[in-house]
């Protein structure tokens, strides 16, 4: 399991079938499953997110995570992050998750995160999104869970 987190000013996604999601302060996390991932590495990741220091603190060193500031969070998948691009020009998807269990784990990511953080909103999965952000920072960060670290 990878997940791209971005520090926001403000977030928002729209689907293809009109589905939208939004937040203001807080993270932007872009996910992606590789085969192999469980509901394990969903509890962990989610751990992961609510709990990075990513945010600064008084002292201007980001010490503080998601539910330290009280920030929301934006969960999209996007399976193209699980793809293997240590070669050639093209990516490989023969490592993501097949669609049914990507489906299902990011299911129990939300429902991970939800129990972690006070504000959630998710995109849509198996849909064809934009995704708006202001990067507060820019801070960006991949997270890694399970076996599915990219570069082996």
């Amino acid at each position: 399991m990878i997940a791209l987190l971005q520090r926001v000013s403000r977030a928002r996604v729209e689907a293809e079938d009109g589905a939208g999601a939004s937040i203001g302060a807080g993270t932007l996390a872009l996910v992606g499953f590789h085969a192999g991932d469980d509901i394990a590495d969903c509890a962990r990741m989610a751990e992961r997110i609510a709990g990075f220091r990513m945010f600064e603190g008084a002292d201007g060193r980001m010490n503080l995570s998601l539910a330290d500031v009280d920030g929301a969070l934006l969960l999209v998948p996007q399976f193209t992050l699980a793809a293997d691009t240590r070669r050639g020009r093209r990516a490989s998807l023969h490592t993501a998750a097949a669609a049914s269990a990507a489906r299902a784990l990011f299911e129990e990511l939300r429902a991970q995160c939800a129990e972690r953080c006070a504000r959630l909103a998710v995109g849509s999965f198996r849909a064809r999104m934009q995704v708006h952000l202001v990067n507060d920072g820019p801070a960006s960060f991949l997270l890694l869970a399970g076996d599915g670290a990219p570069m082996r």
